[in-house]
């Protein structure tokens, strides 16, 4: 086959995705969904991300003092 008709095969499959509507089975999609709800993902322990915030940069506190704009405001 000739790369002119198998592009416009390729073209016309393209097309029917595209503009056509199939029925969607809600139910398939729901079974499907609770089926692997177990499966999912691990709870972890909650994590507070200003914990690290904080140790990277108590280090800087201590040598830069205060803020410089605290110090434009007085």
């Amino acid at each position: 086959m000739g790369r002119g008709r198998q592009k416009a095969k390729q073209r016309k499959v393209a097309r029917t995705l595209k503009y056509s509507s199939p029925e969607t089975d809600y139910r398939a999609l729901e079974r499907e969904l609770v089926s692997r709800g177990d499966e999912g993902y691990e709870e972890s322990e909650s994590y507070d991300e200003s914990d690290d915030y904080d140790d990277q940069y108590s280090g800087y506190e201590d040598y830069y003092g205060e803020d410089e704009d605290e110090e434009d405001e007085a």
